[in-house]
């Protein structure tokens, strides 16, 4: 757990940074069909690249012609909890053929949560302009029954070196705590279920990244990602209804905002649409509730009261 002194000192620090530019500029594509992908699946300057959290389900079948970046290896740090370096993830983009003029398209399982994980890691190391999300993800691909490939895929290597990252997309404990605290102007979204929002439940059922604290981050307001989506394919929903759905909640775009969850996937999820399709100024934590809820001192809403008992 991380020390409330830790704490209190860095609130100092992330005042200063949470007000510098973290604006992720919509890419001028950055959502594409099942139909756009299908008319490219052979285009030489599109590689699509599958991130799908369940192991085993690239093998079993894959979009034609995809790669496969693994969520729990690939784009994250094997032994710290980190994203995957920029030494590391220009290996991985330079193994996956991709250059500067490619357009990379991401796709995976569970409504596109860890592709968007995948979307905003190549944000975070400044490539992207360059990504799209295929809107539906796996979902919309086999409920269309598009064919799936089992075949290994072989690309020929490059040598792109990443441009300027983004670090500032990234949210850290130390910029939740100071709005928490009110020591920033920001708005805090949490994208859990309403049960883990009030407390109720510490995680969804069979989550293994547990905090021994229910609740969420004061003055949060819960946006719960399936809200954004089509629940039949997945897809997004138009960006009027978007905008309308935030603006309910009082997120309109006119300070930043803040995205967590529970291990900084579904957040991403609705960073991407907050970002890329309404163009909102937002950050990523990706520490999200498995981080902050334990924290020593860090402040908890807890509406359900529901004290962790071990089990």
């Amino acid at each position: 757990m991380i020390s409330g002194r830790i704490i209190s000192a860095a609130l100092s620090l992330a005042v200063a940074t949470l007000s510098a530019a973290a604006f992720a500029a919509p890419a001028k594509e950055p959502i594409v069909t099942y139909e756009w992908v299908q008319k490219n699946l052979d285009n030489p300057k599109v590689r699509i690249i599958e991130v799908s959290v369940d192991p085993g389900v690239y093998e079993r079948g894959h979009v034609p012609g995809a790669l496969n970046f693994r969520w729990h290896t690939d784009l994250v740090d094997k032994v710290s909890r980190d994203i995957v370096s920029r030494e590391n993830f220009q290996k991985l983009i330079q193994g996956a053929g991709i250059d500067k003029d490619t357009t990379v398209v991401l796709y995976g399982d569970n409504n596109n949560w860890f592709a968007a994980w995948g979307a905003w890691v190549f944000h975070v190391h400044g490539l992207g302009e360059q990504v799209r999300l295929l809107d539906g993800g796996r979902k919309i691909w086999e409920l269309k029954q598009l064919p799936l490939d089992t075949k290994a895929v072989e690309v020929k290597a490059t040598t792109y070196a990443l441009p300027e990252g983004k670090p500032n997309l990234r949210a850290r404990l130390t910029d939740v705590l100071a709005a928490a605290e009110k020591k920033t102007d920001v708005h805090v979204i949490d994208i859990r279920s309403a049960d883990e929002f009030q407390g109720k439940i510490f995680a969804p059922e069979g989550s293994k990244e547990l905090s021994v604290r229910a609740g969420h981050v004061p003055g949060a307001v819960n946006v719960t990602w399936s809200k954004a989506v089509n629940a039949e394919d997945g897809t997004f929903k138009p960006a009027a209804d978007l905008k309308k759905l935030y603006a309910d909640a009082g997120v309109d775009g006119s300070k930043p905002i803040i995205t967590y969850c529970r291990i900084g996937e579904r957040s991403s999820h609705t960073w991407y649409l907050l970002t890329q399709i309404l163009g909102y100024d937002v950050k990523n934590y990706d520490g999200s509730w498995t981080e902050y809820g334990n924290s020593v001192g860090a402040p908890v809403t807890n509406l359900a009261g529901t004290v962790w008992l071990g089990k």
